[in-house]
């Protein structure tokens, strides 16, 4: 959506944010931050703040929705109140709805649900903080939660969006590029595979568009995907560490 007055670049080809169209915001991601989950994660892009806690396999409650041969993933994405500029009602929106199922789906192709039969694996995701591409940042941090929760995977899954402003693709939109760009495409990659998991285009894109879409979007996943790895393994050196510490 276009609004007169607002300019999304300045003179020298840079964002409102100072990047170029191919930056990604600074990212820091945390795994183990909450002692009582059996998985959890941290993650700020730009000025994102969102919060992941896994917890499971456990029994499938209500029984009647396990599954005999796989585990059931329950996802819920929120936005506290405070998330955003205008107080929001605690109550679940539809879009939080949608989005809940749009991350579980992106989430489930990672994920040996096989080996977890008549169980379920819940994924909470709290946005503490909002602007901007929350989906894709939530399932970067959600699979670091899963990993860290033990869970089997195929591979981590890793997300970004990229879209259009004032004729230009743009990756890892901000909130004022969001409201007012020209397109969204959010997508999500397990790098070791290259296998999309989620691809969504909210606005016009030619065929060659979407093809240097994906260009980007992996050149930033590959960033985002060494932060994921960094963050699992900072944690697990610091276990060992406990654990030596204490023999």
């Amino acid at each position: 959506m276009k609004k007169e007055g607002i300019r999304l670049f300045n003179d020298e080809g840079k964002r409102t944010d100072g990047r170029y169209p191919n930056e990604i915001r600074p990212v820091r991601i945390e795994a183990g931050v909450l002692k009582n989950a059996d998985g959890s994660a941290y993650i700020e892009l730009g000025n994102n703040k969102i919060l992941v806690a896994v917890y499971g396999p456990h029994e499938a409650v209500p029984k009647y929705i396990a599954e005999p041969d796989k585990a059931v993933i329950r996802c819920k994405y929120s936005m506290a109140p405070f998330s955003v500029s205008d107080r929001k009602s605690p109550q679940p929106s539809r879009r939080e709805i949608e989005l809940s199922k749009v991350i579980r789906e992106a989430l489930e192709p990672a994920i040996f649900l096989n080996e977890y039969p008549r169980t379920m694996i819940d994924v909470f995701i709290e946005v503490l903080e909002a602007d901007g591409g929350t989906r894709t940042a939530s399932i970067t941090a959600a699979s670091v939660a899963l990993a860290d929760a033990g869970i089997s995977m195929k591979d981590l899954v890793t997300a970004i969006a990229v879209g259009k402003a004032e004729g230009k693709l743009i990756v890892d939109l901000n909130g004022l590029e969001d409201q007012y760009g020209e397109g969204d495409m959010p997508i999500a990659i397990m790098p070791q595979y290259n296998e999309v998991t989620l691809f969504q285009a909210d606005g016009i894109f030619t065929p060659e568009e979407i093809e240097e879409a994906f260009r980007l979007a992996s050149e930033a996943i590959k960033k985002l995907y060494n932060e994921q790895k960094k963050a699992l393994k900072k944690k697990y050196e610091e276990v060992i560490k406990e654990v030596n510490q204490t023999e």
